[in-house]
């Protein structure tokens, strides 16, 4: 059997244990892109010991904010999150969706409040409910309709 390595990144943050085909949702949450500057590895349906696969994502040179991990965490909640540090673990925690998410979804009810522009009033923010955590489940705030298909209504 070949074995393949992926160079390790000195600084930077590597996302491990991404639900199976999660990968390119984790890249547009993170707005990474063909401009991107720094190295960034992207390994899919990589065998885990279980006989199940998963998908791992490796930034140099960034960490992620606790709006993108809430994102990820919609989409990939047995994720784990890895900041390296001179080429070192320096920390690791797994991602967890939060009780209450504020400009994270969007609603997919055109009539709520969060989705209407009054010129008069201050906008409202996009602001969203965790019903349960296995199955991820989510409602708005304001109007209480679930949302479903999370990776499409992110902000």
């Amino acid at each position: 059997m070949r074995e393949f390595k992926v160079t390790p990144i000195r600084n930077g943050t590597v996302i491990d244990h991404i639900d199976r085909g999660q990968a390119i949702n984790v890249l547009r949450i993170l707005r990474i892109s063909e401009l991107q500057e720094s190295i960034v590895s992207v390994a899919m349906n990589v065998p885990t010991g279980d006989l199940k696969k998963k998908d791992i994502v490796k930034i140099e040179d960034r960490e992620l904010e606790d709006m993108e991990l809430d994102k990820i965490a919609l989409i990939a909640p047995n994720a784990t999150i890895n900041i390296i540090r001179n080429f070192n673990v320096d920390v690791k925690h797994k991602v967890t969706v939060p009780e209450e998410l504020v400009e994270v979804l969007k609603c997919t009810n055109n009539n709520c409040i969060a989705n209407k522009e009054d010129p008069v009033k201050e906008p409202v923010p996009h602001k969203s409910i965790l019903l349960s955590r296995d199955p991820i489940r989510v409602k708005c705030y304001y109007c209480e309709r679930e949302i479903r298909d999370l990776s499409k209504n992110l902000l």
